[in-house]
C-alpha cells in the first residue's frame, strides 16, 4: 500500500443504507466494518409492516441481506457501538469506537431464549413501540442479526445489585451471560468513511391539538406499523390499543413534524403520503368488516414512480377517502368509548366535526440529536434542520472529502432512494480507494461438495410460520406432520423464521445430523429467498441445486387468508408436489465465465458522464456513445439547479473530465445496432461499424420533453414548455422578462389518463422558475395553476419563499382543466378558483407549461437489444423496486437518469454513481459463477427446426453443426424452449418432465 491508502470502509449505522452499502463493497474487493449503535442490524425496516407500492412483506426482503451480511466474510458488524473520534486523511482514518458491553457473548449465545423465558424484568418493548412489553434481557426481533441476546443494564435487577435475581445465569446453558462485561475502545484504520446513520420518527407529544400521548387511540404511523406487523404486539390483528377493540373508522392526518415552521420543522419528510395510502389499503385488508379510512391531506405528494397509480387505485377502487382540509384539533367524543372527533376546515373554509375510532398521525423524519452530534464531532456541514449537507449535484458527498453520506442522513428518503443512495456512496468510497482494493479481504472457502450421486434421497423440509404471516391461516404443525409421512423424508420441523441466521444454523445442523442430501422450504418467494438457501446449502457440503421451495405464503397464506383450513390443505398439496420433485433433483455444476473488465455507457447527458467518470477513477476502461453530436443530453438546455446550482458550468466539468480522461472513450453521433452476450462477456455492434466488448452496460439515455397539443401551444408563441420559459429567461426574451402577468400550469401530459404517472421535477421547476422572474422583475405577477404542490424534501424551502414573494398559487381539478385563449396578442387563462368556486380569468403575457417528462424512444430498441423490460409508461424495470433500484432482470445491466424515470439532476448523478457502484461488485472479479438452471440440447433429436431461436426472448440457443445449442449464460431458465420444442430435444436442468410429472402424480397419492 505504497499509496498510504487503507482498503477498508466504515459504514456508519446498519439500517437498509448501512447494510447496501457493505455489501456493495464487500463484493467489490473492500473490507467493511459496519457500526450500529444499537444490539442488532436492520434499523427501522424491520419495523415496517408492507412496503409501498408492491405491498411487499417488508421483513420478508431484508431478512435475506440481513443474513447475506451477517455471514459475509468481509464485512465486519460492530453492533452496540458508537464512533467517538476520526482523525487521519482520505484515503486513511483512524478512527476510535466506543464498543458498549452488550453483557451476553454474542459468539457464546446461541439466541435460544431461555434466559428472557425466565427473567421478571418487564419494560416498554422500543421495537413495538412501547405497544408492547420486552424483558431486561432481550432480541430486538426475531430475525435479529446477531442472533444474541442483550441486556438492558438499566432494567436489569442484577446490574443494579449484584446479589439480585440472576435467573438467566442459571439457564443459560451456553454459558453466554456475563454482567461483569466491560465497554471497549477499538480503534480502527479505514480508507473512507459512509455515515447512514437513520433517523428518528417525530414526537408530536408536545402538539397538545393532536392528543397524543393524552388520547390512548391516537397513534403514531410508526405505532400503527407495528400494529398491521405480523409480528407486531397483535400478531397482525387489527385493534386499538386501549381496548382491543377493533375499528370501523380510522383516520390519518398527514404533515404531522413537517412542513411546520413554527416547530422549525419547515421541510417535507417524503414519504408520509405514501406510507399513510399504504397504511390505509393494507388496513382493510386487515379488517373483517368494510373498514372506512380517511386521509386528511394539504398535497398529497405522491411523486416517486408508480407511485400516483397507487394512490389512484387507493381511492377510485380501494375506496380510501382523501379529504384535502386543515385540521383544528382531536378530542374524545367521551372518556368511556374513547372514541375521537377531528374539527377540521375543507380547502373552501367550512368547519366539520368528524368522529372516529382511531387516528394515525404521520408524523415525519428528522435527524436523532445524537446523529446531529456525530456529524458535528466529524466537523461536517450541516443544514439548519441537521441533516448533512452534501457537495452540489453529487447527492453523497458530504463537506468533508472521504466522508460520504447514504439515507436519511442526507434528507428524508424512501427505501428505494434510501437503497439507491446507499450503492452511489459504496462508487464514490470505491473511486476514492480503486488503487488499495482488494488488499485486506479474506476469500470464502466452502467445504468440500458431497457426492450424493448414489444416495438414495433423505429429504429435509424446513416448515415457517414467518411470524403469523403464515401461521396465523395455514396449521404450520399441520403441514409439518404430513411432511414427515412423505416418501424419502427423513426430517420435517418447524420453524419461526426459516430465514433468519439461527434458522440457516439449525438447516445446517439438520443436513449433518440427518445425513439429509436434498432439502425443501415451505415458506415464502423462491424469487426473493432461493439464493439464501442455496448459499446454505453450499456452506453444508451439498450442491445448491438439491434445493427446492414451496411458496405457502403467497400461494396459500396471503391468498387464502380467510379459508384457514383450505389454505393448510393447499400448503399440504404444495409441499407433497415439491417433495416429490426434489426426491428426483440432482446435483447441477455451474459455468466459470471470465469478467472482461470494460464498461459500455449509451448515452452521453449527465448520467451517463457522471456514470463513466466514477468508473474510470478506479481504473477501469469506458466506452461512452451519444447519438447526437455532442455530451450533455437535456442538461445543455437548463441553467439552473433547484438548489441554485450553475448547471452549465456542472456539464462542462464534467466534460471536462470526459474528454481529459485517459479511461473514457467517445463516440458522438453513434448509437447501437446490435447487442449480443451476457453479463462478464457482452459485444455490441455500433452504428459506425465499431464493435465493443465489455464486461457491464449502463443504459442512460435520458428522456424527452412532452410537446403538449393542449393550452395553445406550437398555435401561440407566447405559450412555452419548462424547458423553453427557462431558455426565455436566458435569453433575455422580452415576452418573458418585460411581462406583467405570467401563468405557470402544472401536470401537462402528466397525471392523466393516457399518462398517469406524475413527472416529479415540474413542481420544483415551477417554483424555481416563479422565483426566477421574480428576481428579475419582483412587480411581475406570476400564477401557478396546480393540482398538488409536491415540492418534496428540502425544496419545501422554496415554495415557501415563493408564496412570501407574492407568487399565486391557484388549484385546479383534474375534471375542471384551466382554459387558454388567445386575446389579440396576449393570452386569457380561465380557472376555477378551488376556494370561491368560481371562475377567475387571468390576463396573461405569458403562459408556461409543466410539461410531462417522457420514456426516450429508443427504450423500445434497448429493450430488445438488452433484454431490460419496461413498465406501462415505457421505462426502464428496476429488478426490484425496493432493493435493487438501478439493477435490472438483465444481469450486467444497468440503468440510470431519466431512462429509468423521472427524477432531478442531483438524483440522476445519484442513480448514475449508485450504477457505478453495482456494476464493481461484477467488474471487480475475474470471474462468475452463471446460473445452474439452463436449457441443455440433446443433439440426436434435435431437428434444427428453429422453434426454439425464434422463441427465446434471450437469444440464448443457435444452430451449430445442424442441431441447437445453448448459451448457458445468457439462458434464464424459463423454459420456453423446452415447453415448445416439438421433438422433446430440450430438457432445462431442474425441471425435467420426470419430475413435474412426478410432482403431478403426487398429489393425488394419499400419504400413508
Amino acid at each position: 500500500m505504497s499509496s498510504g491508502k487503507v482498503g477498508a470502509v466504515m459504514v456508519v449505522g446498519a439500517g437498509i443504507a448501512g447494510i447496501q452499502a457493505s455489501l456493495d463493497l464487500a463484493e467489490s474487493g473492500y473490507y467493511v466494518y459496519l457500526v450500529e449503535q444499537s444490539p442488532a442490524i436492520g434499523g427501522a425496516m424491520p419495523m415496517l409492516d408492507k412496503t409501498f407500492p408492491t405491498n411487499d412483506c417488508s421483513m420478508c426482503i431484508l431478512s435475506p441481506k440481513l443474513v447475506q451480511c451477517g455471514r459475509h466474510l468481509n464485512i465486519e458488524t460492530l453492533t452496540n457501538s458508537v464512533v467517538s473520534e476520526v482523525e487521519g486523511e482520505p484515503g486513511n482514518f483512524r478512527v476510535s469506537i466506543q464498543k458498549k458491553a452488550r453483557y451476553v457473548d454474542p459468539n457464546k449465545c446461541t439466541g435460544c431464549g431461555s434466559c428472557a423465558e425466565e427473567c421478571p424484568v418487564k419494560v416498554d418493548d422500543e421495537f413495538n413501540q412501547g405497544l408492547g412489553k420486552r424483558k431486561a434481557i432481550y432480541k430486538s426481533y426475531a430475525q435479529a442479526y446477531p442472533n444474541a441476546y442483550a441486556i438492558d443494564p438499566g432494567k436489569c435487577l442484577k446490574m443494579k445489585k449484584s446479589k439480585a435475581c440472576g435467573k438467566c445465569l442459571e439457564v443459560c446453558q451456553a454459558d453466554a451471560i456475563d454482567h461483569e462485561m466491560q465497554d471497549e475502545t477499538i480503534d480502527i484504520e479505514v480508507g473512507s468513511v459512509i455515515l447512514c446513520p437513520g433517523f428518528e420518527k417525530f414526537d408530536p407529544t408536545d402538539l397538545d391539538y393532536y392528543g397524543y400521548g393524552k388520547f390512548p387511540n391516537v397513534v403514531t404511523s410508526l405505532e400503527f406499523e407495528r400494529i398491521l406487523s405480523a409480528s407486531g404486539p397483535y400478531g397482525g390483528h387489527l385493534q386499538r390499543p386501549y381496548d382491543g377493540k377493533e375499528p370501523r373508522k380510522i383516520a390519518w392526518i398527514q404533515c404531522v413534524g413537517s412542513r411546520n415552521c413554527r416547530i422549525e420543522n419547515g421541510y417535507c419528510s417524503s414519504v408520509c403520503c405514501m406510507y399513510a395510502i399504504k397504511e390505509a389499503v393494507i388496513a382493510k385488508e386487515h379488517s373483517k368488516d368494510d373498514l372506512d379510512t380517511s386521509i386528511f391531506f394539504m398535497d398529497m405528494r405522491t411523486y416517486g414512480k408508480d407511485f400516483e397509480k397507487y394512490y389512484d387505485r387507493a381511492r377510485e377502487e380501494q375506496g380510501v377517502n382523501f379529504i384535502r382540509s386543515r385540521i383544528f384539533k382531536i378530542s374524545e367524543v367521551n372518556e368511556e368509548s374513547k372514541e375521537l372527533t377531528i374539527r377540521y376546515a375543507d380547502e373552501k373554509g367550512e368547519l366539520h366535526n368528524e368522529e372516529f375510532d382511531m387516528v394515525v398521525l404521520s408524523v415525519g423524519l428528522e435527524p436523532a440529536p445524537s446523529v446531529i452530534e456525530l456529524g458535528k464531532k466529524l466537523g461536517l456541514e450541516l443544514n439548519q434542520f441537521g441533516f448533512a449537507e452534501t457537495e452540489p449535484m453529487t447527492g453523497v458527498n458530504s463537506s468533508k472529502e472521504g466522508i460520504y453520506v447514504a439515507g436519511a442522513f442526507g434528507g428524508p428518503k424512501d427505501i428505494p432512494e434510501t437503497v439507491l443512495s446507499a450503492s452511489a456512496a459504496a462508487g464514490a468510497s470505491a473511486s476514492l480507494l480503486g488503487d488499495v482494493r482488494g488488499t485486506m479481504i479474506k476469500e470464502v472457502e466452502f467445504p468440500p461438495e458431497k457426492d450424493v450421486s448414489e444416495e438414495d434421497p433423505r429429504i429435509g423440509v424446513f416448515v415457517c410460520h414467518c411470524g403469523v404471516n403464515i401461521g396465523s391461516t395455514v396449521n404450520v404443525p399441520g403441514v409439518v406432520e404430513t411432511a414427515k409421512d412423505l416418501p424419502n423424508v427423513a426430517y420435517a420441523g418447524e420453524y419461526l423464521y426459516v430465514c433468519s441466521q439461527d434458522s440457516q444454523a439449525s438447516i445446517r445442523e439438520a443436513i449433518e445430523e440427518h445425513q439429509l442430501n436434498r432439502v425443501v422450504v415451505a415458506s415464502c418467494s423462491p424469487r426473493t429467498h432461493k439464493p439464501l438457501f442455496q448459499e446454505t446449502m453450499r456452506e453444508a457440503g451439498l450442491n445448491p441445486y438439491l434445493f427446492e421451495m414451496a411458496n405457502i405464503r403467497d400461494q396459500c397464506s396471503w391468498v387464502h387468508m380467510n379459508e384457514p383450513e383450505k389454505a393448510t390443505e393447499k400448503a399440504k398439496d404444495l409441499v407433497k408436489m415439491v417433495v416429490a420433485k426434489a426426491a428426483l433433483l440432482e446435483p447441477v455444476k455451474q459455468m466459470s465465465v471470465q469478467v472482461n473488465p470494460k464498461v459500455l455507457v449509451i448515452g452521453g447527458g449527465v448520467s451517463g458522464m457522471s456514470n463513466a467518470i466514477s468508473l474510470a477513477e478506479q481504473g477501469y476502461s469506458v466506452h461512452i456513445i451519444e447519438k447526437s453530436d455532442k455530451l450533455g443530453g437535456n442538461a445543455l438546455r437548463i441553467k439552473q439547479g433547484f438548489k441554485g446550482e450553475d448547471v452549465q458550468a456542472f456539464v462542462a466539468d464534467l466534460i471536462n473530465k470526459v474528454e481529459s480522461s485517459d479511461n473514457i472513450e467517445v463516440s458522438t453521433g453513434t448509437g447501437v445496432s446490435e447487442a449480443s452476450g451476457y453479463v462478464g462477456n457482452f459485444k455490441t455492434t455500433l452504428t459506425n461499424g465499431d464493435i465493443v466488448e465489455h464486461g457491464v452496460t449502463v443504459v442512460a439515455i435520458g428522456g424527452q420533453e412532452y410537446k403538449p397539443t393542449e393550452y395553445l401551444y406550437s398555435e401561440h408563441d407566447a405559450v412555452f414548455t419548462q424547458l423553453e420559459l427557462e431558455e426565455a429567461i436566458a435569453a433575455n426574451d422580452p415576452k418573458v422578462t418585460q411581462a406583467k402577468n405570467i401563468v405557470l400550469i402544472q401536470c401537462v401530459g402528466s397525471r392523466d389518463a393516457e399518462r398517469p404517472y406524475c413527472s416529479r421535477v415540474c413542481c420544483n421547476k415551477s417554483v424555481k422558475l416563479a422565483l426566477h422572474l421574480k428576481e428579475i422583475n419582483p412587480d411581475v405577477n406570476v400564477f401557478v395553476l396546480y393540482r398538488d404542490v409536491r415540492t418534496y424534501g428540502f425544496y419545501e424551502e422554496n415554495y415557501r419563499q415563493a408564496r412570501q414573494k407574492g407568487v399565486i398559487f391557484v388549484r385546479y381539478n383534474a375534471e375542471d382543466k384551466p382554459k387558454v385563449e388567445a386575446a389579440g396578442n396576449s393570452l386569457q387563462v380561465t380557472v376555477t378558483d378551488h376556494v370561491l368556486g368560481e371562475p377567475i380569468i387571468i390576463e396573461a403575457d405569458a403562459v408556461g407549461l409543466a410539461a410531462a417528462i417522457l420514456a426516450p424512444e429508443d427504450n423500445e430498441q434497448m429493450n430488445r437489444m438488452f433484454k431490460v423490460p419496461l413498465n406501462a409508461d415505457g421505462f426502464f424495470l428496476e429488478a426490484h423496486m425496493k432493493l435493487r433500484p438501478v439493477d435490472t432482470a438483465a444481469d450486467g445491466v444497468f440503468i440510470a437518469g431519466l431512462a429509468h424515470g423521472p427524477k432531478s439532476m442531483e438524483e440522476n448523478v445519484a442513480q448514475a454513481k449508485a450504477a457505478a457502484g453495482r456494476a464493481l461488485t461484477i467488474l471487480s472479479k475475474d470471474s462468475l459463477e452463471s446460473s445452474g438452471v439452463v436449457a441443455v440440447v440433446q443433439p440426436d433429436k434435435c431437428a434444427a427446426c428453429l422453434t426454439c431461436v425464434r422463441l427465446c426472448p434471450f437469444s440464448a440457443p443457435r444452430i451449430k453443426n445442424y442441431a441447437a445449442e445453448i448459451e448457458a449464460v445468457l439462458c434464464q431458465g424459463c423454459g420456453s424452449c423446452a415447453g415448445e420444442c416439438p421433438n422433446k430435444a430440450i430438457t432445462l436442468q431442474s425441471y425435467k418432465d420426470v419430475m413435474l410429472m412426478n410432482m403431478v402424480d403426487s398429489l393425488y397419492k394419499e400419504v400413508r
